[in-house]
């Protein structure tokens, strides 16, 4: 029996679901053909069908492609920033003490779907500011994100002013340099941060990740459906060392997935502490 096309689309969007918990709903089949549009073309497939077929039976490497290409990156420096001032003057001064009193100087933070790297970069300035025996920690960033492309943009450091829009000014001054195509970060800054790819719905990805002091994954969970967002959050449970804290997006809650974290509010944001 032939498929229609409308059949065809929901197959591939459940591919892109099953592989990365990504839930793309009819509504934004629009979005979906016009980056099925760009990778027929590249793959040199003749239509709908003869591309599902090149993902599912001629070339896996292909689905890469277009997970690539419908990847979300739409993100700039210090976004949310009450929630990024709140870390940086709630959570991490009495943090940081505890660690001191038990000569504990190492620092692991995940900035987890790190996209074109606006926010690894953005933690890496709230910690060099923040923690004022800097030269004394063991600082680590860990950025990760499944679309291999933005992964090289994070590697390049350089933003444009959209990016920077709402960077300090005092900041941009200290931490990056003005260069023809926009803003490239200074070395220190990418010194603490490594940057990988990763599934966040792969078991053996997360399982890779353990002993975070800190983990941001803001505005990734509402693309996801209820099971996968579960398995993620339960990923960063076992992720977080005890007493670690989860940021997220200012719309996401893990209250309806687990019971697991205890929830702070602190002024105007939410976070989410593993207990002790």
């Amino acid at each position: 029996m032939l498929m229609t096309d409308d059949e065809v689309m929901g197959r591939i969007r459940g591919l892109i679901e099953l592989n990365t918990g990504i839930s793309l709903g009819a509504k934004k089949d629009l979005m979906l053909s016009h980056r099925l549009d760009k990778r027929m073309a590249a793959s040199g497939s003749l239509s709908l069908k003869d591309y599902y077929f090149r993902l599912v039976a001629v070339d896996r490497g292909e689905l890469r492609n277009l997970i690539d290409e419908i990847t979300v990156n739409e993100t700039y420096l210090f976004r949310d920033f009450p929630q990024l001032q709140g870390f940086a003057e709630k959570v991490l001064p009495p943090y940081l003490d505890a660690k001191r009193l038990k000569r504990d100087y190492s620092l692991k933070v995940w900035s987890a779907a790190c996209s074109t790297g606006e926010e690894p970069y953005t933690l890496s300035i709230i910690l060099h500011e923040m923690i004022r025996d800097y030269p004394m920690w063991e600082v680590k960033i860990d950025a990760t994100d499944i679309d291999r492309g933005v992964l090289a943009a994070c590697r390049e450091g350089v933003f444009c002013d959209r990016s920077m829009k709402d960077t300090p000014i005092p900041y941009r001054l200290s931490y990056f340099s003005k260069v023809e195509s926009g803003w490239r970060v200074n070395p220190v800054l990418t010194r603490s941060i490594t940057f990988e790819r990763a599934n966040l719905i792969d078991r053996g990805d997360m399982r890779m990740r353990r002993n975070y002091d800190f983990i941001f994954c803001r505005n990734v969970l509402i693309y996801f459906n209820d099971e996968s967002q579960r398995k993620v959050v339960n990923g960063f449970y076992d992720a977080l060392v005890p007493g670690g804290y989860l940021f997220l997006g200012h719309s996401e809650s893990v209250g309806r997935l687990t019971t697991a974290f205890a929830l702070e509010r602190m002024d105007r944001f939410l976070a989410y502490r593993k207990p002790l």
